[in-house]
């Protein structure tokens, strides 16, 4: 995950600007991103024609124009079209009294693989190739966007009810709108370290339920891997020291204007130990001003 610059986050960015130009890889949230943006009452335009961007930008700049916000969204879609975006919008910042903000949304290859898989819809570069080549070439063509971009989210860590949430929550009120997504994310290192975390979590070194052959088939939701885990001092022990050390920290991701912050607890496959530990510290973390908390189980259906 990464947002840059950091301030008062996504939301307050939005509703300071009148021009708003979402843009970033196919299956990261750009749907999501633009029907948000007309609930807060912008004119949307999706794939808008390059050529018709700075002269709608300029009917936006004007004094006394109904057009008062306008967001569109920029892609792949634009074809070669596309490498003339850069020059395009530096001439849109220079415009007075639009603000322009570009949005950059991204995500990990494998997350996009699995969003097209379940959505079956096919990739705008996909007509003659792997989707894999197509998502790397896509990447490569949106580079000089995602170089200048205003904020840069990373929508990985999200399931699609999630991603709708997150840009829906931009039409709330700042006050009441929390400040800081905290996901906490459990997964094996046999399966490899999420790219996405922020603080990682190491938990191998707690008792093991796979090796009980009456646990094996369960996971860390089950009440009575709860009870085997819940029956050792040690799990006590590391709960106290883990909820304190991100007690300690979050206030100060807040502080700085983070937007999303990633926990990663890892254990050996992904399925027993990891997954109660994420579980247990969401709840023991507790309240926390301008923190929402998630919790996602990246492998636990992996491990047998």
């Amino acid at each position: 995950m990464a947002t840059r610059p950091h301030g008062d986050g996504v939301g307050a960015r939005v509703a300071e600007a009148r021009f708003v130009v979402v843009t970033g890889l196919s299956g990261a949230g750009k749907s999501h991103a633009i029907r948000a943006l007309e609930d807060l009452g912008y004119f949307c335009v999706d794939n808008l024609p390059m050529a018709l961007v700075p002269m709608l930008a300029t009917l936006a700049s004007r004094a006394g124009s109904d057009l008062e916000k306008v967001a569109i969204v920029v892609d792949v879609r634009e074809g070669v079209q596309l490498s003339g975006f850069p020059a395009v919008f530096r001439k849109i910042r220079r415009l007075r009294g639009l603000n322009p903000l570009l949005l950059f949304l991204d995500a990990s290859d494998k997350t996009l693989v699995r969003r097209f898989s379940e959505t079956r819809r096919p990739h705008p570069l996909g007509r003659s190739r792997t989707l894999a080549v197509s998502i790397r070439q896509e990447r490569k063509l949106l580079q000089p966007l995602r170089a200048m971009a205003d904020e840069v989210i990373d929508t990985s860590t999200f399931t699609v009810h999630e991603l709708r949430e997150a840009f829906l929550s931009l039409s709330r009120p700042a006050k009441r709108a929390a400040r800081l997504r905290v996901m906490f994310l459990s997964f094996g290192f046999k399966h490899g370290v999420p790219p996405e975390s922020d603080v990682v979590l190491d938990v191998r070194f707690l008792p093991n339920p796979h090796f009980e052959p009456r646990f094996r088939h369960l996971s860390g939701l089950d009440e009575p891997v709860k009870q085997f885990m819940d029956g050792h001092p040690v799990t006590h022990e590391t709960m106290v020291r883990f909820t304190a050390l991100l007690q300690f920290l979050i206030p100060f991701y807040v502080r700085e204007g983070k937007s999303y912050l990633t926990v990663s607890i890892g254990c050996t496959g992904g399925r027993h130990r990891s997954v109660f530990i994420a579980e247990a510290l969401r709840k023991s973390v507790g309240p926390i001003e301008g923190v929402r908390y998630h919790v996602r189980h990246r492998d636990m259906a992996l491990s047998g």
